[in-house]
């Protein structure tokens, strides 16, 4: 698939580029996307709720009051699960709810999430930048070009830039990551991806099986 490679004004630079058919033309697999999601949003879970069981609640030491002749039920404790204070039954407890995916479904998703981007054409090749300082209005000029300031829009860089990154992090509706640290999540929440050149080799390489 070829596509262009735009500069930083939002006009064609004239240059196009091949995406390699194996990572951006693949049939999707929509039960692999499904099955890393589960598993992101599953992983980012802490699992700290808790309750207290009837081992667990301070007090009951000391039978309430007799066993008969008070026309009452039976009772052993103050912190049975049955009156109030007392214990919980059931409960939920502290337990890790990670899902692990095998690594192929993960590239298969992540190829899926991409090839759905490639064939609905929200994906857009701008050519590589950068800034000398650290300056909103340099992204926001990018995003106006090519007409995203209003758009959920996912800008993916070859590696760490610091300037670009907090040069676009107080924009709303933009989201800056480096090409190799997209997941599915990522790429299907926004509705362009705009990947620098230099990126897409990244974003292949990864991909490749």
């Amino acid at each position: 698939m070829l596509v262009d490679v735009y500069k930083v004004d939002g006009t064609p630079s004239g240059e196009k580029i091949e995406l390699d058919p194996m990572v951006f033309e693949i049939e999707p697999n929509d039960h692999a996307i499904y099955m890393v999601v589960r598993s992101i949003q599953a992983n980012q879970r802490q699992g700290t709720h808790k309750v207290k069981p009837r081992n667990e609640v301070s007090g009951g030491g000391k039978k309430p009051y007799r066993q008969k002749k008070t026309g009452r039920a039976r009772a052993g404790t103050i912190r049975s699960p049955l009156w109030v204070g007392g214990g919980s039954i059931f409960g939920p407890y502290p337990h890790d709810y990670v899902v692990n995916v095998p690594l192929k479904v993960r590239k298969l998703a992540r190829k899926s999430a991409l090839a759905y981007k490639a064939k609905d054409g929200e994906i857009k090749i701008i050519e590589d930048f950068s800034f000398d300082s650290i300056k909103t209005k340099n992204v926001e000029g990018i995003l106006k070009a090519f007409s995203l300031t209003k758009t959920k829009t996912l800008l993916l860089t070859k590696d760490k830039d610091e300037i670009v990154f907090k040069s676009g992090r107080n924009i709303e509706n933009l989201q800056i990551l480096e090409a190799h640290k997209a997941s599915v999540i990522d790429i299907l929440s926004n509705h362009v991806l705009l990947i620098q050149k230099s990126a897409i080799e990244v974003l292949q390489s990864a991909l490749k099986n």
